[in-house]
């Protein structure tokens, strides 16, 4: 009885390489479906027109449009975290730079915009019925909440560990609600604007670090 070689390096890094490509291209549709139709009207149908693919090179890949939106907030946070992530490392050492490098993270074009806003608030809608968003959202949350209360303690270092906290939370509600001000009245409250506010805020908490606060 003879067994069938396994195909050579190359062509398996091929064949991975092209289903990257292919998930990568249903979850950016998956994306854009949510974006024009709603979370509940998203179906692998819609996903699959969208990227131009059959319903069944979805099904192939993800099974069920469960497991699809799921991929799709892994991916929507991954870039958010990939963007915050970076701009603080790119910040250098002071934490004062470090943070204000994180909230114009915040207000970047590449995670807040139209068509990000409205995927964000369509998944977090769902998430107190949908424990598998929850979770994902969590885990990414606890994330940057470490990284932002890491950052207070080092500029309030006569703080106690629940000042700094209270401070890092504050932080994150007024981003948070900000975002949501900009999903839900576009027409009167801008990026820059909430970009601004929340600077005059961190001039007003952290004084001696007025000028790196600016807008």
């Amino acid at each position: 009885m003879t067994t069938k070689a396994p195909p050579p390096p190359r062509q398996r890094k091929e064949r991975k390489d092209n289903a990257d490509r292919r998930r990568k291209q249903l979850i950016e549709a998956t994306l854009r479906s949510v974006v024009e139709n709603g979370l509940s009207r998203t179906t692998l149908a819609t996903v699959a027109n969208a990227a131009g693919l059959s319903q069944g090179v979805a099904v192939f890949y993800f099974k069920s449009k469960d497991m699809l939106l799921a991929a799709a907030l892994e991916y929507q946070y991954s870039i958010y975290a990939d963007t915050w992530r970076n701009a603080v490392a790119e910040a250098g050492a002071e934490p004062a730079e470090r943070l204000a490098a994180l909230i114009r993270a915040d207000f970047s074009p590449v995670v807040c915009n139209r068509e990000a806003l409205a995927v964000w608030f369509s998944f977090w809608g769902e998430a107190s019925f949908r424990p598998r968003y929850a979770e994902s959202a969590r885990d990414f949350d606890v994330q940057r909440g470490a990284a932002l209360y890491e950052l207070c303690r080092e500029l309030l270092p006569n703080a106690s560990e629940t000042e700094a906290r209270d401070v890092a939370f504050c932080i994150d509600s007024l981003t948070d609600g900000f975002w949501q001000k900009l999903y839900l009245t576009p027409e009167s409250f801008s990026i820059e604007e909430g970009l601004r506010l929340t600077m005059a805020h961190l001039r007003m908490v952290f004084p001696a670090h007025k000028t790196t606060f600016a807008d």
